[in-house]
């Protein structure tokens, strides 16, 4: 029993270490929302179209889940001016609302709602500090974003620097921050992690080496934890069929120390050792004689028996 016990202990305590070691959130970024706004430019003159051809201002919203995301009958709202909020209602009934995973949409800030679900009711102004926010269907902010005053110049957006973080920065100005609508607003060009690992260990042996342990761990924790769930099983329902009898605590134990060998397989060993030590069991000759039978057959191998015979005329 004490087996037992240290076995669902060290179960209990691998679980502890398991939820211990989950990656805790990075400092600054956000995790309450699923939808947030990723990207604004502000004043187009050569950037992104949209699909009347127009250079117009523009927001992204970045589903940063691994799910599907629909944003029909959320609420963009915007404002400049303390106390004066305007509100436009993403309308349902479109299936581009509907926005994959970790991937991004556009709405254009064109005060022109009329062209279509994605053009909002409102205009964009650089010189003005602009507050964006984006709400749910039951009124709940979601997120937001308050860009500065006079910090964008002409097709330049104010971005995360990556893609669903909480860092922003000024995007347009050089070749190395470029603007992304409907993309990533950082692209991994290679793996460092990967590459370290390939210098220091070419010839994958620490790989090996790593896999190998990882699986034999792996094996060891399921055969402690299925053994430990085995033998508390097995106590628990020896304990229930004690119980069920009538047995004190004291025959409980006792009945359950015996084991679960039945008395007759006891009984067949004593017997056979018995008989074993006083020699009490027949001996028989392993000769074996042939004798040789004066006749050439005999009836059992006689192939006349066996003929259908003939009829008699």
């Amino acid at each position: 029993m004490n087996k037992n016990k240290f076995g669902i202990l060290s179960m209990l305590l691998a679980v502890v270490v398991a939820f211990a070691s989950c990656k805790p959130a990075v400092e600054g970024e956000e995790t309450g929302s699923k939808i947030l706004i990723n990207e604004v430019l502000m004043v187009n003159e050569t950037n992104y179209q949209d699909d009347y051809g127009m250079h117009s201002a523009w927001v992204e919203l970045f589903n940063k889940s691994y799910g599907n995301y629909n944003v029909a009958s959320h609420m963009l709202k915007f404002s400049n001016t303390p106390g004066d909020t305007a509100s436009y209602f993403i309308p349902k009934g479109d299936v581009l609302t509907l926005i994959p995973p970790r991937q991004h949409t556009l709405f254009w800030a064109d005060g022109q709602p009329e062209r279509g679900t994605f053009h909002v009711n409102f205009l964009l102004d650089p010189t003005q500090e602009t507050w964006i926010g984006i709400y749910d269907g039951g009124n709940k902010l979601l997120n937001e974003v308050t860009i500065p005053a006079n910090i964008l110049a002409v097709d330049q957006s104010y971005a995360r620097a990556i893609d669903g973080e909480n860092k922003w920065e000024i995007r347009g100005e050089g070749t190395s921050k470029y603007v992304t609508p409907s993309t990533n607003n950082f692209t991994l060009d290679k793996n460092v992690k990967m590459e370290k690992f390939q210098v220091q260990d070419a010839n994958g042996i620490g790989m090996a080496i790593s896999a190998m342990a990882v699986v034999f761990s792996g094996l060891l924790l399921l055969f402690i934890i299925f053994g430990s769930i085995g033998k508390v099983s097995t106590w628990w329902a020896l304990r229930t069929a004690a119980k069920a009898k009538g047995l004190s605590d004291e025959e409980t134990k006792e009945s359950m120390t015996k084991g679960s060998t039945p008395g007759e397989v006891f009984a067949a060993i004593a017997m056979a050792m018995h008989e074993l030590q006083e020699d009490v069991h027949d001996h028989e000759d392993t000769v074996l004689t042939i004798e040789k039978v004066e006749r050439r057959y005999s009836p059992w191998n006689s192939k006349i028996y066996s003929l259908r015979e003939l009829p008699r005329k």
